[in-house]
């Protein structure tokens, strides 16, 4: 019964989050209530639901933070000289450019937005691309791909997502793949090269326009010529400060909301030393960190009510008896293979609350461990596999911003996208951080 009313529950969620008839919010928080009621466990749902809201408040802080924090440094232009250096360094050289715009991507991902990812690096990027004649694709390919794998970061969609889903922490799902996730950076530079020396190659052919301001056909500006530089020490200590952080993350010598809630309130108090200066940041970023936190507690919720009824329990046991013994163990691998295509399927919340948690607890019915599960889902699921997902907003402000079709776009990008999923996943295996 619980195993029924638990896929039904699951089944129902997917349904209408992605006919997108209610908001997740609202299906997050909803949904399992009336769940529970059916169940007949109404008179411990208030229990349920808060030990779910604790479980997660650890990551609904780091994330809170993160997205302050990074959302400060683009906006004192942290990233306007590495900009400027591409375009310094590259010149006309359409292999150098695709390189530097690989490099400028992985960076500004750093705020774990993929839409502002593609808006700063398309701005800066696409009138170089214009001016050379390069091909929009390349642009959209490789922007696609630096932020795919950088979207494994744990303030990231997916990571937040799988640790909130299953009550883990960074240590337990980011950590053990940071080796898998250096070996895809590797990667996303080695296909750039191939790519932009294809394109190098084609446009040997071609007259190059004549050299100017970096304008687009339309005279569109640069990034850095729109956007006020910083101070060159206030840069200085942004970077020190930022580079600290990652290390402190990497080394973990505090917990990673303490982190991030002393960096931002050292970068505000720097960065915007007056009271007004401070409130007017928190005012414009404010609500992009009200949708993101109300989501994560909101999953709090959802997995709290599903664990205490012990619908997810039932449902994996079930999931057990259908699955061959043999097969049991190599299901982290299945999970990370067939996660990028999936994004094409579910969307990162479907995926991570309504698929992740039984596919978690059917592992440990064959002896696994739930962070191995959910270590391989980000290897594909909603990160290298988002920036070519029909359900995500920021893939269509990439292709809408560059020009190109989805369809074109989608074709250019799937192959070396899920080369960057192999890449890690055979990285994850040799280094333990999954099984198979």
């Amino acid at each position: 019964m619980l195993a029924v009313l638990g896929f039904a529950t699951i089944g129902l969620f997917l349904l209408l989050t992605m006919t997108k008839r209610v908001s997740v919010l609202i299906a997050l928080v909803l949904i399992p209530v009336l769940a529970a009621l059916v169940g007949g466990f109404g008179g411990d749902l208030g229990e349920m639901m808060l030990k779910g809201l604790t479980q997660v408040a650890p990551t609904g802080i780091m994330i809170a933070f993160a997205v302050l924090y990074f959302s400060l440094m683009v906006d004192a232009g942290l990233f306007d000289p590495l900009i400027r250096g591409i375009l310094r360094v590259a010149k006309q050289d359409p292999l150098r450019i695709a390189i530097g715009t690989a490099v400028l991507t992985m960076c500004v991902a750093l705020d774990g937005d993929g839409a502002s990812t593609f808006l700063i690096t398309v701005s800066a990027m696409l009138p170089v691309y214009r001016r050379l004649g390069m091909s929009p694709l390349v642009l959209t390919c490789v922007v696609g791909l630096g932020a795919g794998v950088m979207n494994m970061i744990p303030w990231g969609g997916p990571t937040a997502r799988a640790m909130a889903s299953l009550k883990l922490d960074s240590s337990q799902v980011f950590t053990p793949v940071l080796p898998a996730m250096v070996a895809g950076i590797v990667w996303v530079l080695v296909a750039t090269y191939l790519i932009g020396r294809r394109e190098r190659r084609r446009l040997g052919t071609l007259p190059v326009p004549e050299t100017g301001n970096v304008q687009g056909e339309e005279g569109e500006e640069t990034a850095e010529e729109t956007r006020a530089p910083a101070g060159r020490a206030l840069t200085v200590f942004n970077l020190v400060l930022t580079v600290l952080l990652l290390a402190g993350l990497i080394l973990q010598v505090m917990p990673l909301p303490v982190l991030f809630v002393l960096g931002f309130a050292i970068a505000l108090l720097v960065n915007h030393p007056t009271w007004d200066r401070q409130q007017a940041l928190l005012a414009k970023h404010g609500s992009a960190v009200v949708l993101v936190t109300t989501m994560i507690f909101a999953a709090g919720i959802f997995t709290g009510v599903l664990n205490g009824t012990k619908m997810i329990g039932e449902m994996a046991t079930a999931f057990t008896h259908i699955i061959p013994d043999s097969f049991g163990g190599h299901l982290p691998a299945l999970v990370a293979v067939t996660g990028m295509p999936l994004s094409l399927v579910f969307t990162p919340d479907a995926y991570y609350f309504g698929v992740l948690p039984v596919l978690a607890e059917t592992a440990t019915n064959f002896g696994l461990d739930q962070a191995e599960v959910a270590r391989a889902a980000i290897l594909g699921q909603m990160t290298t596999g988002f920036p070519l997902s029909p359900l995500t907003a920021s893939t269509f402000i990439l292709i809408g911003m560059s020009g190109v079709q989805l369809g074109e776009h989608q074709r250019f990008i799937f192959r070396w996208a899920f080369a960057t999923t192999l890449v890690m996943t055979v990285v994850a295996l040799l280094t333990g951080a999954i099984s198979i």
